[in-house]
C-alpha cells in the first residue's frame, strides 16, 4: 500500500490567491493539462495522487468557495462546476476529491458561527484541505449511526464511516454525527483533525471505478473534539438552504467531465488508430459516415448537458443569495435536470467509445475502459430515476423536492 505522506511533516506552500472566476477557470485548465498524461497509469496501478493533490491545492482552486469577505475569491457556482468538470475530464478520480471539501465549506457558510467561519476559512486559505466521513453502510437506524456525546468539558465521537472520499488526503475530516438532545437525535457536522487519537483511516476502497479517490473507511474510537469544531446541520434540513443543490451540481460537473474525457479519447483514437468498416468504402475511419453521425450525436448530448449545467448554476446562485422555499426548490429541480443529462452523457460516451474506436481500444494497457468504469461508479452516487420523479412531481403537481444532499 502506498505510504501516507501526511503522516510526516510536509512543507506546504500557501495556495495561490486567485483573483476571480476567470483566474479559477484558467488554473483548472493548466492543471488538467498536467494531470491527463498519467491518468490511465494512476488508475491501472491505483497510485494515489498525493503529488497531484498538492498541486491542486497549491493552485488556489481549493479556496474558491471561501467568501470574499473572508479573503477568498467567492466564485459562482458555475465556476465551481466548471473547474471540477475540467479536472474530471483529465482524471475522473482527482476531479471528485474536492467535492466534499467544497460541500463542507458550504455547510459552514450556511450553518457555522462567524467565529467558526473565520477559523476554518483561514485554514483553507493556508492550504489545509477537508475530506469527509458522511456515509455509513447499513445504518439507516440513527441508534446505530456515528454518535457525538459529552465527554467532560469536551465531546467524543464513536462510529464507523465508509465512502469517505478524500479523507485519506485530508487535514480535517468533516464528519456527520447524531447527538441525543432531550431524547431526540440531532445531526451535526464535526470538523475532526485528521490525526486525532482514535481516528483510523483505511484505504479499503476497491470499486472498479474512481479507483484513486481515497474513498475508504474511517473509524472513530472515542475521538475527543472541541465544541468549536461542531457545526449545526439539522437546521439545514428543516429550513430551505442551498446545500443540497450545491452538492448535486458538483456531482453533475464530475459526470460532465467524464463525458468530455471519453469523447476526447474516442476522437483521438479514431483519428489515429481506428480502421473504417469495409462497407463504408472509405480509406479512413474519420470518413465513415455512420461514425461521423454517432460522434455528432454524442457531441450534441454533451452540449445539452453543458447548457443544462450552466443554467442550473444560475439557479443555485440565486438560492444562495436568497434561500427560501421557492428558490431552493427551483435550484434542486434545475440541478436534477442537469444530473439526468450529465449521467446519460457520461455513460453513453464511455460506452460508445469502444463501438466507435474498435477492438483495439479494449487493450488493457491503453486504459480507455476507465472512462466508463468511472462514470458508472460515480453516477451510482444517488439514483437518477428519482431525479425524473422529483422533476415530474414539481411540474405536474407543484410538489417541492425533498431537502437533502441527494437532490
Amino acid at each position: 500500500m502506498p505510504s501516507d505522506p501526511s503522516l510526516n511533516a510536509r512543507e506546504r506552500a500557501f495556495p495561490e490567491r486567485l483573483a476571480d472566476d476567470n483566474a479559477a477557470l484558467e488554473a483548472a485548465r493548466r492543471l488538467a493539462d498536467r494531470f491527463a498524461p498519467d491518468a490511465a497509469l494512476r488508475d491501472r496501478e491505483r497510485r494515489l495522487p498525493w503529488t497531484e493533490l498538492d498541486a491542486y491545492v497549491g493552485s488556489g482552486l481549493w479556496t474558491i468557495t471561501v467568501p470574499r469577505e473572508f479573503g477568498g475569491p467567492g466564485v459562482s457556482s458555475g465556476t465551481v462546476a466548471g473547474t471540477i468538470a475540467t479536472i474530471a475530464a483529465a482524471d475522473g478520480s482527482i476531479g471528485q476529491i474536492p467535492q466534499n471539501h467544497y460541500y463542507a465549506l458550504e455547510v459552514l457558510r450556511v450553518g457555522g458561527s462567524r467565529a467558526q467561519q473565520r477559523y476554518f476559512y483561514e485554514r483553507v486559505l493556508e492550504g489545509e484541505r477537508f475530506g469527509n466521513a458522511l456515509a455509513e453502510i447499513g445504518a439507516r437506524d440513527f441508534k446505530r449511526r456515528t454518535r457525538l456525546a459529552r465527554d467532560g468539558s469536551r465531546w467524543r465521537i464513536d462510529g464507523h464511516k465508509f465512502y469517505c472520499t478524500g479523507a485519506l488526503f485530508a487535514d480535517w475530516i468533516p464528519t456527520l454525527v447524531v447527538a441525543d438532545e432531550g431524547g431526540k437525535d440531532v445531526q451535526y457536522l464535526v470538523f475532526v483533525p485528521r490525526h486525532s487519537p482514535g481516528v483510523t483511516i483505511t484505504d479499503d476502497w476497491d470499486g472498479f471505478g474512481q479507483r484513486v479517490t481515497g474513498s475508504g473507511s474511517v473509524q472513530f474510537d472515542g475521538v475527543r473534539v472541541d465544541g468549536a469544531w461542531i457545526v449545526p446541520f439539522q437546521a439545514s434540513l428543516e429550513r430551505p438552504t442551498p446545500i443540497g443543490p450545491f452538492a448535486q451540481i458538483m456531482h453533475a460537473a464530475i459526470d460532465l467531465g467524464q463525458a468530455r474525457g471519453a469523447f476526447d479519447a474516442a476522437r483521438a483514437f479514431v483519428r489515429e488508430h481506428s480502421r473504417p468498416w469495409i462497407d463504408a468504402k472509405v480509406e479512413r475511419a474519420v470518413d465513415d459516415p455512420l461514425t461521423i453521425a454517432q460522434f455528432g450525436e454524442i457531441a450534441i448530448r454533451i452540449r445539452a448537458a453543458e447548457a443544462s449545467l450552466k443554467r442550473a448554476a444560475r439557479f443555485v446562485d440565486a438560492a444562495q443569495a436568497v434561500p427560501d422555499a421557492g428558490t431552493v426548490a427551483a435550484a434542486s429541480v434545475a440541478v436534477a435536470e442537469a444530473r439526468v443529462l450529465t449521467t446519460t452523457a457520461s455513460l453513453d460516451a464511455g460506452s460508445r467509445l469502444f463501438e466507435l474506436a474498435g477492438t483495439a481500444a479494449t487493450l488493457d494497457d491503453i486504459g480507455l475502459d476507465r472512462f466508463w468504469r468511472n462514470a458508472r461508479t460515480h453516477t451510482l452516487h444517488d439514483p437518477v430515476r428519482w431525479k425524473y420523479h422529483a422533476v415530474g412531481n414539481y411540474y405536474l403537481n407543484g410538489t417541492l423536492p425533498p431537502r437533502h444532499g441527494a437532490l
